[in-house]
């Protein structure tokens, strides 16, 4: 039977569909045998159980884990907001919390570490144990983090030999880590705690007297020796990274577009869409100094597991490079990377935040003060899933359902590996042929196809047979058609709770239960049916057929309201569902009233104890289904079917007046480091068009907030509360989005704009789309609408 599209079938002059074609792969194979001794990493066991590494998977009390971790600075968002965001962080699949601790974020004055409010990092590992989530540190010393000399304080670089065994510096760190020490102590895993991490230094390929492996084993036995006892120890990975082997186990990444590089233009296909089967290390990730070696990760892959800590949920946008990226330009990269092994997957960032300013000084980092990039002085959404002001993005619904899959299905994807398929890609530029993987233990296995390529007219793919080869035969999957564009994971021999589902042609979504047993769910990768076979001996409640090796086979269209029986030749028996595309995109799944359960809506949402909090900017209706359903406090509009609606108010515009016209913009220069165009001094701002406007104080509902939407042309946005500024943006084509709770103080009183007008020559990169809509002027610092768009809350309790 002929599959539909996966994904809109896009043929043009670039991307032409190729023909018939039959791909294989031999996946029979058992994985290598697994070691453990080699790897010498802390304290595993605590009262909360086993944390442990092999060299192929982590393990959770003696269980395969493939857990997922997402970056989220406590010092770049106010400590007010930590545990929604936190829970946010939850809801959207994240098990893990990392962190940089930056070290001049916390050190303010020579020996003056601060440890309160926004810095306040024991309540905010706290509030992390709270909530059943973990956490990885990443203290430094040098954590770059687009911060000046990479977090390192000013007095540190000035009078020692920062990264290396210089005295001096070690006992900087030393201090530092010390007082770090105090307040994480009693919180480590084996402790009850939750630091089930720690990563030595970043990026690190230094390698001269005092620097190397020595200075990586040197700091790793300072901070064994300051109390730091925790069940793993990573290195960063790539950029010829060195470290002494055994000792710390590397950690990989990978970025869509590289905002850091030189370039003007667009980059060419990244190799984070190629799927990966000899080497783990990408290219260029932006390590400040440079190897002249080939890294220790290269050859340290039959004994360290394909860990992941840096794949970038977004993208930070850099004075001269300001790349915009779609949702699929990261969830397809994602996908990739599992399907080339990553046994845990690390994003950075997966929430943006903001630099604070340390005594009204921006210690951002710059190309004026050695640094390689030039980044806003508080701006650092990163185009994350959750942003700057917790807002969540597009890129979480298109990560999600990755998430809760490897929460649901992960001990097994987790002892698979990868195997290469019989024709493979020669290159990132290989556009033509398919790129595919396989992941198997020999007898099961998940098949990942990626058929995106961010700025790339990739081709479509008809009637494409995969053959995957396993120890109990080989698998034939129908003919199918490939969509340009197409991303996605399917089952192979997966086992539903004791009924064997040989394929899917649609990718699973996680697994419920209720008193009739368990529920799984998938999701379709396509529009139209999708078809599922199963064991001989099957039965099924949808109509079914039967191939010639006696598979029971269902073509299913798609529905979040229909389930599906199915009964294994023994008895035993499982549901399914099967959703469609953007029921998937729409699809949360959590811990909800005491009971796992999948949450379809439009809105934002989190679950905090006994409480369902949906949200959502502008649109006061709400609407969502929920599976299994429950009685509760909002009215249902059927079976499983929910609706409410709070308030009424859709936005407002805001009035502007101006305060001055743009001047004319000095030409921007070439130069630093980087050798490309540095953001202007603080004096060109003088020819900044500043405009005033008022905020009303009654733009915040009750415990709400309420957003800025700011549509203007320019090359540099910043938003001043009388003489402090409140946040600043490098313009990208973006509205400009800001959260006014944080603000909440500064409300009823006059606000500026100033926008820095960007120059028709400015030698800097700009996405076509932003490209499109700028004026055909010499130079431009426009203000289209100012609008005030209110967040409303729906508060939803069991009764």
């Amino acid at each position: 039977m002929r599959r539909a599209l996966i994904g809109l079938l896009l043929v043009t002059t670039a991307a032409s569909a190729s023909a018939q074609e039959t791909v294989r792969v031999d996946a029979a194979a058992p994985p290598p045998a697994l070691r453990s001794e080699h790897l010498h990493m802390g304290t595993g066991t605590g009262p909360g159980g086993r944390i442990g590494i092999n060299s192929q998977y982590l393990t959770r009390d003696g269980r395969p884990w493939l857990p997922v971790m997402g970056e989220f600075h406590f010092t770049r968002t106010p400590a007010a907001e930590w545990e929604a965001e936190i829970l946010k962080m939850k809801a959207a699949g994240v098990t893990i919390v990392s962190s940089y601790a930056i070290w001049n974020q916390i050190e303010l004055a020579p020996g003056r570490l601060d440890w309160t409010g926004d810095r306040d990092l024991r309540r905010f590992v706290q509030l992390c144990a709270k909530h059943g989530m973990l956490f990885f540190l990443r203290p430094g010393p040098w954590a770059h983090a687009e911060a000046r000399f990479g977090g390192i304080p000013d007095w540190v670089v000035a009078r020692t030999r920062p990264r290396s065994d210089d005295p001096a510096y070690l006992a900087e760190v030393e201090r530092f880590w010390t007082g770090m020490y105090a307040q994480v102590r009693g919180l480590l895993w084996k402790d009850g705690g939750p630091i089930v991490g720690m990563q030595i230094e970043n990026e690190y390929n230094l390698d001269g007297p005092g620097q190397g492996r020595g200075h990586i084993a040197t700091l790793k036995a300072l901070a064994r020796r300051i109390g730091y006892d925790v069940p793993l120890y990573t290195v960063t990975g790539w950029d010829h990274t060195i470290y002494p082997r055994g000792q710390v186990v590397p950690v990989m990444g990978g970025y869509v577009d590289e905002p850091w590089s030189a370039k003007t233009g667009p980059l060419g296909p990244k190799e984070n869409y190629l799927f990966r089967f000899r080497s783990r290390v990408s290219g260029d990730l932006g390590a400040q100094t440079r190897g002249a070696k080939v890294g220790d990760a290269e050859s340290d892959t039959a004994d360290t597991p394909f860990l992941g800590a840096e794949y970038g949920a977004g993208v930070p946008v850099m004075y001269r490079r300001r790349p915009l990226l779609d949702p699929i330009d990261v969830s397809a990269a994602i996908t990739a990377q599992l399907g080339s092994g990553v046994n845990l997957l690390g994003y950075y960032m997966f929430h943006g935040g903001a630099n604070p300013l340390v005594d009204g000084r921006a210690i951002e980092e710059t190309q004026a003060t050695g640094g390689y990039n030039d980044v806003p002085q508080i701006g650092y959404d990163f185009q994350a899933p959750l942003g700057q002001y917790g807002e969540v993005g597009a890129v979480s619904g298109a990560l999600r359902p990755l998430h809760y899959l490897l929460e649901a299905y992960g001990d097994r994807l987790a002892t698979m590996t990868a195997r290469e398929p019989s024709a493979v890609p020669s290159g990132n530029a290989d556009l033509a042929t398919l790129r595919w993987s396989v992941r198997s233990d020999g007898t099961a296995a998940f098949l990942f196809v990626n058929n995106h390529v961010r700025q790339s007219a990739m081709p479509a793919h008809r009637d494409v047979r995969f053959e995957v080869a396993l120890k109990g035969g080989t698998v034939r999957l129908p003919p199918t058609d490939i969509a340009a564009d197409a991303s996605f994971v399917w089952p192979i021999n997966l086992d539903l709770d004791g009924v064997r589902l040989a394929y899917a042609t649609a990718q699973p979504l996680t697994r419920l239960s209720d008193g009739g047993g368990a529920i799984h769910v998938l999701a379709a990768t396509g529009p139209g049916a999708v078809e599922l076979a199963f064991a001989p001996g099957t039965t099924l409640s949808v109509p079914s057929r039967r191939d010639a090796a006696g598979q029971v086979l269902a073509s299913v269209t798609p529905s979040p309201s229909r389930t599906i029986t199915a009964t294994g030749r023994d008895g035993r028996r499982v549901r399914l569902v099967v959703l469609d595309q953007v029921s998937a995109r729409r699809a949360w799944v959590g811990n909800v009233f005491g009971q796992r359960r999948l949450v379809l809506t439009d809105a934002d949402l989190f679950v905090d104890g006994d409480r369902l909090v949906l949200r959502q900017r502008g649109n006061a209706r709400f609407a969502f289904s929920m599976m299994p359903q429950a009685s509760l406090s909002v009215a249902q509009a059927r079976a499983g079917d929910y609706a409410a609606t709070v308030g009424t108010s859709r936005g407002q515009e805001i009035a502007v007046s101006s305060l001055r016209p743009a001047g004319e913009a000095p030409p921007i220069q070439v130069g630093g480091p980087a050798k490309a165009a540095m953001q202007p001094l603080p004096e060109a701002h003088r020819a900044a068009a500043a405009w005033s406007f008022t905020v009303p104080r009654s733009a915040l509902p009750a415990g709400g907030d309420a957003f800025l939407e700011i549509e203007y042309r320019g090359d540099i946005g910043r938003l001043f509360d009388g003489d402090t500024m409140l946040d600043d943006a490098f313009w990208d084509g973006r509205v400009w989005r800001i959260g006014l709770r944080r603000f909440a103080d500064r409300l009823g009183k006059p606000w500026t704009i100033t926008v820095m007008p960007l120059r028709a020559d400015a030698p800097i990169y700009l996405d076509e789309r932003a490209r499109k809509i700028l004026p055909a002027k010499a130079q431009v610092a426009e203000i289209r609408s100012v609008k005030l768009v209110p967040e409303h809350e729906l508060v939803v309790t069991a009764r």
